[in-house]
């Protein structure tokens, strides 16, 4: 399938691409990130800590067992901080 993957502040700046087109085989956004990290040290750098990473599925916030099935977008960004 085809996703279209953006990525948000410290996530773009390690990964170098504010988003871009991606066929992949994953069933969950936790296997898209698997695929992504064996891509290149960038991909594996950004997606190094989980913990300080979030994800919107087609821009609904939601965890990293999110099936893919019908998605067009994931999006990840660090955690929100009000103020």
């Amino acid at each position: 399938m085809t996703l279209n993957v953006v990525y948000f502040a410290w996530l773009r700046e390690r990964i170098g691409e504010p988003s871009e087109v991606v066929e992949t085989s994953a069933a969950t956004v936790a296997e898209l990130i698997t695929e992504l990290r064996a891509r290149e040290e960038r991909y594996d750098l950004a997606f190094s800590d989980l913990d300080a990473v979030r994800v919107a599925v087609d821009q609904t916030l939601t965890d990293f067992d999110a099936p893919l099935l019908n998605v067009s977008e994931v999006a990840f960004f660090p955690p929100m901080t009000g103020g």
